[in-house]
């Protein structure tokens, strides 16, 4: 299926930073790895790596061997680790040499210089899979790993990585193989498979398979979150403290804050650290009914970024009455994920609490802050994070999909499934049920890589960090 020459060269890249470091890390991967490591480095009693034990690390000198007099190019730490016991399953060294980006790339040329080939984006992890060094979806959750903004997606990640979600796959797999396995032995030797009444218990477990699919499906909305962050429209009419606030919460003016009613036209996005939780904080124009073309456009984009938010922060002068924009805004939010936030505390107040929650609505918290100050806003965040640590909305210690890719598939494995449950429930023959199963089988295969084609593959590692 994949192409073998391919992955029979030797490969290399740098995998720290692109950019001025106290260490880079290089990394030289496949079955000429150690070899071009002896032409390269020397210890300083002339030793080669390759008189080394596995998993050994080495103080030494890379030399430049394009020079007719090979010379000194770095002093370095060089580590061995042969195949199959190393991050790819091939035999690697790595060379940790002093972070300058001059000198990373003269090493890495160095090396070129052998007959090395640079590494593709995400070859190395691409290698680690198709040496069953780990399935696809532990390959996916390196990338999730590097990219993780919080603790709870490092965690899933590591979890990812560490194969639990492999691990409750190959189980649901295994379950459903078995009941295929069974319908088709029956049907070939009915003699000693009697499939009487088998039809109801299979739904049963039907049920419970749809039920485990389901839950890792339905989990996608928070792990999207948890990978991506909340994203958080701040809404309110002009002047109520919006930009204040995501300046506040960001810890820089990244918006610009006047007495001008309206300067924000246009949305501004930032993410933010806030708590236990990423925020993708979205500063949106001020709510009013306005003549001007360009504001008009910026009030639909508000409601816009709104509508497909997870959480909304509604911003309240405390300071003046509620008018008809403040209304317009309480009519937007009635049905969605919402704080009141009274802003300006700092000024004597016209707004009460109290009242506000009574008049306005019981479902919204309310919480005081002053943009101005800082004060509520630890209040804020705390309120914040306990929203979505509610079960209702937030995370648990289940398996959490965080791949738009994970969840396609188990959305097909689980449409598959209520097929069977809808032949059995129309009194279809046997045969029809395993057709189905089957398919769910295959779907839950893909997402560990069972039988993927070798574009898929491309396109997911082509997606990774050069260097990983």
């Amino acid at each position: 299926m994949f192409n073998k020459d391919y992955i029979n060269d030797t490969i290399a890249a740098q995998c720290s930073g692109m950019t001025q470091a106290g260490i880079g890390v290089i990394r030289i991967s496949g079955k000429d790895a150690i070899d071009v490591a002896d032409k390269i480095f020397l210890t300083g009693a002339g030793k080669k790596i390759s008189e080394f034990p596995n998993n050994s690390i080495r103080h030494g000198f890379i030399y430049d061997i394009r020079k007719s007099l090979p010379e000194k190019t770095d002093e370095v730490m060089l580590s061995v680790m042969r195949g199959p016991h190393s991050y790819t399953g091939e035999d690697v060294v790595e060379v940790n040499c002093h972070g300058g980006f001059y000198i990373t790339k003269k090493i890495l040329e160095i090396i070129f210089s052998t007959g090395v080939r640079p590494a593709e984006p995400g070859e190395f992890t691409k290698r680690a899979f198709l040496n069953g060094r780990m399935d696809l979806s532990e390959a996916e959750a390196v990338m999730s790993l590097i990219n993780s903004k919080n603790e709870d997606a490092l965690k899933n990640s590591m979890d990812q990585l560490s194969g639990r979600l492999k691990s409750r796959i190959i189980s649901l797999r295994k379950d459903i193989l078995f009941e295929t396995a069974y319908i088709e032995s029956a049907l070939d030797d009915p003699e000693h498979y009697d499939l009487t009444g088998y039809p109801e218990k299979l739904k049963e477990k039907v049920i419970v398979f749809s039920k485990a699919i389901s839950d890792m499906k339905d989990s996608y909305d928070n792990g999207r979150i948890m990978q991506d962050g909340v994203r958080t429209a701040i809404l309110g009419k002009p002047n109520a403290g919006k930009s204040s606030l995501l300046n506040n919460i960001s810890g820089y003016d990244r918006a610009i804050v006047t007495d001008i009613a309206g300067t924000t036209r246009d949305s501004i996005e930032e993410n933010v650290n806030f708590g236990k939780l990423q925020l993708r904080l979205i500063d949106t124009a001020g709510i009013r009914n306005a003549d001007d073309t360009v504001e008009k456009i910026g009030v639909e984009r508000a409601f816009e970024q709104a509508d497909k938010a997870d959480m909304i922060f509604f911003v309240l002068d405390s300071s003046v009455p509620i008018d008809e924009n403040d209304k317009k805004i309480i009519e937007f939010i009635k049905d969605k994920n919402a704080v009141i936030i009274l802003n300006k505390s700092d000024l004597p107040p016209v707004l009460d609490e109290k009242k506000i929650k009574e008049d306005l609505t019981n479902s919204f918290p309310v919480i005081k802050i002053s943009s101005k100050t800082g004060e509520g806003i630890d209040e804020l965040k705390e309120l914040t994070e306990k929203f979505f640590e509610d079960p209702d909305h937030g995370l648990n210690d289940e398996i959490i999909i965080t791949n738009a890719r994970h969840k396609k598939e188990l959305d097909q494995a689980y449409d598959s499934l209520q097929l069977v449950k809808k032949s059995i429930d129309d009194g279809m023959q046997e045969d029809f049920f395993s057709i189905d199963l089957m398919s769910a089988y295959e779907h839950l295969g893909y997402i560990i890589g069972e039988d993927v084609g070798e574009d898929l593959v491309d396109e997911i590692f082509s997606k990774f960090c050069m260097g990983k």
